[in-house]
């Protein structure tokens, strides 16, 4: 088997080795890969952006070279897209790995543009530090990439994983964001459509990144919860600080910080709810009306007065306006 056909098996042996995407080129009608347009088929904002994700992929298929490399010399990339982790049990696992069996998968490294002699890591920055642990030479790939190729092959090693989480995803995309990268290149290397990214954004922007180192990766909290702390913080920001510097928080794992200041949060709101019944002339209790801080709820119940909900939200704006003539006579 000649070295080139040897590297191949190597670079696609290994389930955990994700294939990089382009950054947006001048001629994207050229690049075609199976995967990544069934991508852009299923997203059809991100079409743009996975057509060409391919080009990568064929430079990469097409000839590379490896070689052994002192970790030293390799430079991690400027925008991390990890929260740091007191213990990260997978990692010492595969430093045992290497130590035990040798480097199966070798890493994607570019040449520093500005430092001859030196690279940059686009993936494997587990293994890079694993190998730094270990004192070995980190097997490299060694390949030529612009600054967007770099990033979205960064971004897809975590995404093929499957390990990263969503706040890691939104803080990986608004650091991207604040680096000047496009929306495009940020949804390819997250491989998500622009709602999507959007809403990444929008979370990494409401809780302050002090908070969320606070509280860690916590890898079983999806966007929901983080929308949840993202109105926390917004009503209430001191309430939030002082939870986390409860010394008792730190002791907690990630996950169970995050819940433990949305179960505060939501016990102290629920101290603020006042609330009153609606009841018919007939005496019936038709509706509950709860209040707290600037927001009121309506509770109908249906049994007692089926449709008129419905019959209420037709006329909301008939009755705004006369509301609002009435006020304006005060």
């Amino acid at each position: 088997m000649s070295r080139r056909d040897t590297v191949n098996s190597l670079f696609m042996r290994k389930a955990d080795m994700p294939v990089p995407s382009a950054g947006v080129e001048k001629n994207p009608d050229r690049v075609r890969t199976g995967a990544v347009s069934a991508m852009g088929a299923s997203l059809q904002e991100m079409t743009e952006a996975a057509r060409v994700a391919g080009h990568l992929q064929e430079q990469i298929s097409s000839g590379f070279s490896v070689l052994e490399i002192d970790p030293s010399d390799i430079s991690y990339s400027s925008i991390s897209d990890r929260i740091p982790v007191e213990r990260d049990v997978e990692f010492d696992a595969l430093v045992a790995s290497i130590a035990e069996h040798g480097q199966k998968v070798p890493i994607l490294v570019r040449p520093d543009p500005e430092k001859d002699g030196r690279y940059q890591i686009a993936y494997g920055r587990r293994r890079l530090r694993a190998a730094a642990r270990l004192g070995f030479k980190v097997k490299a790939i060694v390949q030529r990439l612009n600054d967007n190729e770099l990033v979205i092959a960064q971004g897809k090693e975590n995404l093929d994983r499957q390990d990263l989480s969503f706040i890691e995803k939104a803080l990986f995309a608004h650091r991207l964001e604040e680096a000047g990268y496009s929306r495009e290149v940020i949804m390819a290397a997250l491989s998500t459509d622009k709602a999507d990214l959007s809403r990444y954004i929008s979370v990494a922007r409401g809780v302050p990144q002090a908070v969320i180192m606070a509280i860690g990766p916590a890898p079983k909290a999806g966007r929901a919860r983080w929308l949840a702390l993202v109105e926390a913080v917004a009503s209430a920001p001191k309430k939030v600080e002082a939870i986390i510097a409860d010394d008792a928080f730190a002791d907690l794992d990630s996950d169970q910080r995050l819940q433990r200041v949305l179960s505060k949060m939501a016990a102290r709101d629920a101290k603020k709810v006042t609330g009153e019944t609606w009841k018919t002339r007939q005496g019936q209790k038709a509706a509950q009306i709860e209040r707290a801080g600037n927001k009121t709820r309506i509770t109908f119940d249906e049994r007692l007065v089926p449709e008129f909900a419905d019959y209420l939200t037709t006329r909301l704006d008939e009755l705004f306006e006369e509301f609002g003539a009435v006020k304006s006579q005060r």
